[in-house]
């Protein structure tokens, strides 16, 4: 089980930290991702990190904006959101997969095997 928090109301240029904490004991097992989904389109693949944190993937949209990382002790991981733009504005959601995070699951929803309920973030201009 996957539970994302951390969204809200900020303004444009400003920052935000979303979490998603999951459940069981083998939580470094698991590639993690975060995706975002706004009205009228598919769900689009934002950040994804490997098992071991040796890897991250970022959508070309937020490179140099946004950070993932992950604690696999607590079984959390994070997406640091900075210098938020109105566009940013979307619900965001959590995924998980077991093993390998592969070049499909970094272009779509595809090879996800978890998710978690999303968080809204909304940025003011």
């Amino acid at each position: 089980q996957l539970q994302a928090s951390g969204g809200g109301l900020v303004q444009a240029g400003g920052s935000l930290r979303l979490s998603c904490a999951a459940s069981g004991r083998t939580f470094g097992s698991y590639a993690m991702g975060w995706f975002r989904l706004s009205p009228g389109k598919e769900r689009e693949f934002v950040a994804g990190i490997t098992t071991t944190a040796r890897a991250t993937y970022y959508t070309d949209s937020v490179k140099g904006r946004f950070t993932i990382s992950r604690d696999n002790a607590a079984n959390t991981v994070y997406l640091q959101m900075d210098s938020l733009e109105p566009e940013d504005t979307v619900v965001y959601y959590c995924a998980a997969s077991y093993g390998t995070l592969t070049p499909t699951m970094r272009s779509g929803t595809r090879g996800w095997d978890y998710w978690g309920q999303g968080t809204l973030v909304t940025v003011s201009s």
